[in-house]
């Protein structure tokens, strides 16, 4: 069982509130994906509250936080908990360690009243080519092994082991880039058939990962409009079908590469798939809205995709930012979430696909730390160990806002060290030593946001990083000495 996390006082009364709320016109074949990477977390109970009243009945997890599971007990909100890849290896070694996993997380939930566990991740992403094969051996026997053991523990009817895989193990030739020339990787090929064969034989479906933002963001000659779903200028023809956006022909792409290896009728759910508010150029809360919105109306029309007809199950990424992710794919990371980190929306957003604007309900209850910001005191000398203290705020703590094309890459020199001061401040707790930075810094109570930048200020009542267990040792991540580039210049 995942070690118990402390978040905020969680009350019986506020499981009691969470439990008579009646759940609202269930949004059909969407679920979201809740991470908790975050030196700051809210409170389950108020997010499953939260989830609840938005009218989300699917929840996907990429560990068994036993809070949290706690939090959905009695919910009946289906809920796929995840392995993360880290443990693959065991599980694959180890047929009695996948036995202990699945008794601490399953079987200890899975009673009636309590937690509605449908789907067990094993893994995420494990034959993504940034790994370089680190999984390729330990995916499968840990596939196995899992599924056998919710077999033994009599779970397997109804709970199944899936493995959510990136787009990128299937694709098309580059001389005939259409759908129905897809096939999965040649160098993955056998295994991924053996994966496909193992899942269909348990009935348990397969999982992939797509993101059209990223077809965009890795390519400055990728039609704009082929990413969204109000219609292309570029579609794409194969044979009699058309294409008017990559989501369809990543996953048509996928549906045909199943059928070449003997399972066209394979049950697929899109495991992530989101558009990111900041941390680029095109990632804004324009566009997020707009592929979301468009992707909810597409995928409860019950049109399909050109080759496969019906509603599509999917599941949104993400529910809130996460502010210690690491940043290594792009300054996006950090800002999938239709929610702030505060659990406040976004943006309004319909989850029944019907085009209403429809405000989605916040977290409730949530408490701030003090009015208080840590800013560049306008009176400082030595100005010239500015560089190394922005260098150094920005390594250990979130300052993904001030790159190129983000909410505060508009900042003056000035301006970007008082965000950066901020951040280090904030997610440190408001440590008042954690505001001096060489004697450039000083404390206001006077907020320094402006219109499109905001200087936030952290949630009271979360899971402290810094105080539990370290923030450097969350955050070390990050790449602290190319932010200095990004925000000076």
């Amino acid at each position: 069982m995942a070690p118990s996390l402390q978040f905020c006082s969680n009350s019986y009364f506020n499981v009691l509130i969470v439990l008579s709320v009646t759940m609202i016109s269930s949004v059909t074949g969407v679920g979201v994906n809740w991470g908790t990477m975050a030196t700051h977390k809210l409170p389950p109970d108020n997010v499953v509250k939260m989830l609840i009243e938005n009218g989300f009945d699917k929840l996907k997890l990429f560990e068994a936080e036993e809070s949290i599971m706690a939090a959905l007990i009695g919910t009946d909100i289906e809920v796929m908990l995840a392995i993360p890849n880290y443990m693959l290896l065991q599980m694959s070694q180890d047929p009695e360690a996948a036995r202990s996993w699945v008794d601490a997380n399953v079987t200890s939930w899975s009673y009636p009243g309590g937690v509605n566990i449908k789907y067990v991740a094993v893994g995420n992403e494990p034959f993504l080519r940034t790994y370089n094969g680190t999984y390729l051996q330990s995916t499968l026997p840990a596939l196995r092994n899992i599924q056998n053991a919710l077999n033994n523990a009599g779970l397997g009817f109804k709970v199944k082991a899936t493995v959510p895989f990136n787009a990128d193990i299937y694709d098309s030739p580059d001389t005939n880039p259409v759908p129905s020339a897809g096939e999965f990787r040649p160098d993955i090929r056998d295994l991924t058939n053996k994966i496909v064969q193992f899942l269909y034989s348990n009935d348990a479906p397969f999982t992939v990962n797509i993101y059209p933002f990223l077809s965009l963001y890795g390519n400055d000659y990728f039609p704009m409009d082929f990413a969204f779903f109000d219609g292309s200028n570029n579609p794409i023809r194969d044979g009699n079908l058309v294409y008017t956006n990559v989501f369809d022909a990543n996953l048509d792409t996928l549906i045909w590469s199943l059928h070449k290896a003997g399972y066209p009728d394979m049950h697929v759910i899109v495991g992530e798939v989101g558009w990111p508010t900041d941390g680029d150029k095109n990632a804004n809360i324009v566009n997020s809205k707009r592929f979301n919105q468009g992707l909810l109306r597409h995928v409860l029309s019950g049109k399909g995709t050109p080759v496969r007809k019906g509603n599509i199950d999917v599941y949104l990424f993400s529910l809130i930012d996460e502010n210690a992710k690491s940043i290594a794919p792009g300054n996006f990371e950090r800002h999938w979430g239709i929610f702030e980190f505060d659990g406040k929306p976004k943006y309004e957003l319909d989850l029944s696909g019907l085009l209403e604007d429809k405000g989605l309900v916040p977290v409730e209850g949530v408490k701030y730390m003090l009015k208080r910001w840590c800013v560049v005191d306008p009176e400082a000398e030595n100005l010239e160990d500015l560089p190394n203290n922005i260098d150094y705020a920005c390594s250990l703590s979130d300052c993904t806002a001030l790159g190129y094309g983000s909410s505060c890459n508009h900042l003056s020199v000035e301006g970007n060290a008082s965000y950066a001061f901020n951040m280090y401040y904030q997610v440190n707790s408001q440590k008042y030593w954690n505001c001096d930075f060489s004697g450039l810094a000083m404390l206001t109570d006077k907020d320094p946001s402006d219109g499109d930048c905001q200087f936030p200020i952290m949630i009271d009542c979360g899971y402290s990083l810094a105080q539990n267990s370290g923030i450097s040792d969350v955050l070390l991540r990050i790449a602290g000495s190319y932010m200095l580039y990004l925000i000076m210049y």
